[in-house]
């Protein structure tokens, strides 16, 4: 039977990864005595054979029943015996030495786990995973670059990556990320304006603050991997919250006002640039077209002059005749005068019809 020493001794070997919970098989060990203490009150004097027998059966099945245990699907199982490191097992049904020899402790390797601060999520199993226990509002108060001051709320996803490193070589590795991860914030906050943090700087607050994490996670051989850091809420405090309100304001206002007259301006330049073009190619096309047409003229008028100094009665009667057949469809009337008449005699327009005189 251990004794309380032992108990006292064992207490370490058996807790969670968070160093929290009763060592496994204390209960088991309780169980036993009240059950002897029953046995001694049934069979009083003579009933010592048979209390050996019941304490041997009772010792069996504790023993069968510390000996399995199973490792779940997103955990591992580190094995410990006398308090000494002894294997990683993996996921599965798997025994042990009975009555605290060896001791597993179950660690989420596989599990998402995250870190929440300035706000708390109810419900969470993970101690170190909400401020519950602490100051949420001190650990979210900072001062920016510009000596401002801004309450900045973020949350930290990491993963168990080494459990051995994880459960033996820091006390308190959950602990000692919260610890780390608000002085990581904090510098990262103070090298940049209050503007940054709350507007355009986001991201890269984010992606520093997460490689500075895991480099001090990696240096401390806390057994961790930072997933990711994600900002939620960022404010002033609140005696100026009101004063900022106005200032984001004014702010988005003079976004917007930029926004518009960036879109006016990209709406009436271009179609003024386009105008001005077309007006150029339509001014360089008229000149070409008059550049042509009076060339062509000249070539036409050279070629004539060169076949009028030929001929140039034929050249004469052409051009006169050429003259008439581009004049005479256009004229409403026509009156032939015989150059020896002395005066100009009424004749029959057979050019026009009347509208009696139509079949």
């Amino acid at each position: 039977m251990p004794s309380q020493n032992d108990d006292d001794d064992d207490d370490d070997g058996g807790r969670g990864p968070w160093g929290r919970g009763p060592r496994p098989g204390a209960d088991l060990e309780d169980a036993i005595r009240r059950a002897q203490d029953r046995l001694k009150t049934i069979m009083p004097g003579g009933g010592g054979l048979s209390l050996v027998v019941v304490a041997g059966l009772v010792l069996v099945g504790v023993s069968a029943w510390t000996a399995a245990y199973t490792v779940p699907s997103d955990s591992v199982a580190v094995v410990q015996r006398f308090g000494k490191y002894l294997d990683e097992v993996p996921p599965g049904l798997h025994f042990k030495l009975p009555l605290g020899v060896d001791v597993a402790t179950i660690v989420p390797v596989k599990r998402q786990l995250k870190q929440e601060f300035g706000f708390a999520t109810p419900g969470a199993n993970d101690p170190y995973q909400s401020p519950e226990r602490r100051d949420g509002k001190r650990e979210t108060e900072m001062v920016t670059g510009d000596l401002n001051a801004a309450l900045v709320e973020w949350v930290v996803q990491y993963r168990i990556s080494d459990p051995r490193k994880f459960l033996f070589e820091v006390r308190e590795p959950s602990e000692t990320l919260r610890y780390v991860s608000e002085s990581v914030m904090r510098e990262v906050v103070g090298d940049r304006t209050v503007d940054e943090v709350i507007t355009v700087g986001r991201q890269e607050i984010e992606s520093e603050a997460l490689t500075k994490m895991q480099d001090l996670s990696t240096k401390y051989a806390m057994g961790l991997s930072i997933d990711q850091v994600q900002l939620k809420n960022i404010n002033p405090p609140g005696p100026v919250q009101e004063s900022f309100n106005e200032v984001n304001q004014a702010q988005q206002e003079k976004e917007k006002l930029i926004n518009e007259a960036r879109r006016d301006y990209n709406k009436v330049i271009p179609l003024a640039e386009g105008e001005k073009d077309q007006r150029i190619r339509e001014a360089d096309g008229y000149r070409l077209k008059r550049i042509n047409e009076a060339e062509g003229d000249a070539a036409r008028f050279s070629a004539l002059l060169a076949e009028y100094s030929k001929a140039p009665e034929v050249t004469r009667r052409r051009i006169y005749m050429e003259t008439l057949q581009d004049v005479m469809p256009g004229l409403r009337s026509t009156i032939i005068v015989d150059g020896q008449t002395n005066s100009i005699l009424p004749l029959l327009d057979l050019t026009s019809e009347k509208k009696g005189d139509r079949p």
